[in-house]
């Protein structure tokens, strides 16, 4: 209806520290609880929420902390993760589950197995990747949705 399309996008945005592994999942469970309340089905919060967590998880582990942006529209979720880190030098290989640079460090923390890219895109029903080595990576998520 024109109501719906008239209807300001809800947006919310977290900050992801360098190293604080100890707040690690809090935006992803912050955005879950907010498509929660806004009345988003359960599958789509599920679906979303698996996303920001790996989005979450790359940013901390790859990119040295970054920012994660979720914008909720009507009949559609955006999730924006974006980091100043390394930048990723061979996306096709990140795609492939399973590959990882993740330290020996951080995987003895239980993370770093490889599936985060290919999780997202999963998720997602359409996934874009902007990164330069040396400039950073952005990547963004769309997850659709009727209610």
């Amino acid at each position: 209806m024109a109501e719906s399309k008239d209807k300001k996008p809800y947006a919310e945005e977290y900050a992801i520290n360098p190293g604080d592994f100890s707040a690690i999942g809090e935006a992803s469970t912050k955005f879950k609880a907010t498509l929660a309340m806004l009345g988003v089905p359960s599958d789509v919060v599920r679906r979303a929420s698996i996303v920001a967590y790996e989005a979450e998880m790359n940013v901390l582990i790859h990119g040295g902390g970054g920012k994660i942006q979720l914008v909720v529209y009507p009949g559609s979720i955006e999730l924006t993760a974006s980091d100043k880190g390394p930048g990723i030098p061979d996306v096709q290989k990140a795609m492939q589950e399973g590959y990882s640079t993740a330290t020996d460090d951080i995987r003895e923390l239980g993370f770093g197995a490889g599936m985060g890219l290919p999780n997202i895109k999963r998720n997602s029903d359409a996934m874009s990747l902007e990164t330069e080595v040396g400039e950073g990576t952005v990547l963004t998520a769309i997850i659709n949705f009727t209610r």
